[in-house]
């Protein structure tokens, strides 16, 4: 049975809220420091509600459970209690609720490509039922994986519209849990940042499965589509062009770097998880599109292999992950195509691989 770390996960990075808390504009300051307030809330209850921070997860080995997705949506009705009202289960037909469709069905998308791109049941390989709630708070601006359950805020209308409404995020906070029944990667500096980093990974994944497109037709985007029309951006995060998903007069610039030379020290955002994942990030788009082809097959089944092959430490640092995928890739495809082209990613963003 493996120990895993249970955090509170959030889509939108603390520094953009701060940013928009400084606002000078009721409207966007106000959604963003009840949004952080909620947040820290959240986190505190999440701690105290773990036995010593640690939770047990299933063996999956040997273990038989059905292949069917079992979901469970809840509707929130604008208040913090968790889950909420039950409006939809497994099975059950669409209802008037578009944010609840499009829970049910991002996480049967995610579902779907763990299992028929990787052969894994769920999250934690057993089968693990998924629950997700709807219309949390009031305007809050966030999505995030606590440890359970996957929740989903509306947005404030001004700066983020209804996080539902991009594939890639509901992807992006399911894969908090994949990680967390698997690697257990820390949510502290270079380890937090990979975690963050295999989440954008699986996120965009889940996306580009879902639209069924090769590495060179996706955008690579994480969030397209969830920053309101007022905002000078295109998504929260670019694997593609890291420090490029956002310039706005508000939000601030995209501080996000694609290589270790602009590699950000700090001690905020758990020593920068959503600022420095860039570059791992950065290394995925670039091997992704060197090996061609529908991401999810070769390049993710790579990143899917280090994440559950047991050899992954929690404390592992950029440099860790990167000699494994080169090992994963000689390991899966010998020293063809995709053991050269992971080697010229990770080089290319400034991570040593030898």
């Amino acid at each position: 049975m493996n120990a895993t770390h249970s955090v509170f996960c959030a889509i939108v990075p603390p520094h953009v809220l701060d940013k928009l808390a400084q606002a000078d504009d009721p409207a966007l300051s106000a959604p963003a420091r009840r949004t952080l307030e909620a947040d820290a809330a959240r986190r505190t209850h999440r701690h105290l509600s773990v036995t010593g921070g640690v939770r047990t997860a299933r063996d999956p080995a040997g273990a038989k459970a059905p292949e069917s997705p079992r979901r469970s949506i809840y509707d929130c009705e604008h208040r913090t209690v968790l889950p909420g009202k039950k409006v939809r289960g497994e099975g059950d037909e669409p209802g008037a609720d578009a944010t609840v469709n499009r829970a049910y069905g991002g996480l049967g998308a995610t579902l779907e490509l763990l299992l028929k791109a990787y052969g894994r049941n769920s999250l934690d390989g057993a089968g693990l039922a998924l629950t997700a709630s709807v219309h949390y708070d009031k305007q809050y601006g966030n999505a995030f994986w606590d440890g359970d359950q996957m929740v989903f805020g509306d947005g404030d209308g001004e700066i983020f519209l209804d996080f539902t409404l991009p594939v890639d995020v509901i992807g992006h906070e399911l894969a908090h849990g994949l990680t967390q029944y698997t690697a257990n990667l820390s949510y502290f500096g270079q380890p937090g940042a990979l975690n963050e980093s295999v989440s954008d990974v699986f996120g965009s994944l889940v996306k580009q499965y879902t639209l069924d497109q090769t590495a060179e037709q996706a955008d690579w985007l994480i969030g397209a589509g969830l920053l309101a029309p007022r905002v000078t951006g295109v998504a929260l995060r670019s694997m593609k062009a890291p420090g490029t998903a956002y310039d706005d007069d508000v939000l601030g610039k995209d501080p996000q770097p694609a290589t270790m030379d602009d590699f950000v020290r700090t001690g905020r955002d758990n020593g920068g998880v959503h600022i420095n994942s860039g570059i791992p990030n950065h290394a995925f788009y670039l091997f992704a599109e060197r090996v061609g082809g529908k991401a999810w097959e070769r390049a993710g089944q790579i990143w899917f292999d280090v994440l559950t092959g047991g050899e992954l430490r929690a404390d592992a640092k950029f440099a860790d992950f990167a000699r494994l995928t080169v090992a994963a890739a000689r390991a899966r495809y010998g020293d063809g195509a995709e053991h050269e082209a992971v080697l010229k990613a990770w080089s290319q963003v400034g991570v040593p691989t030898a």
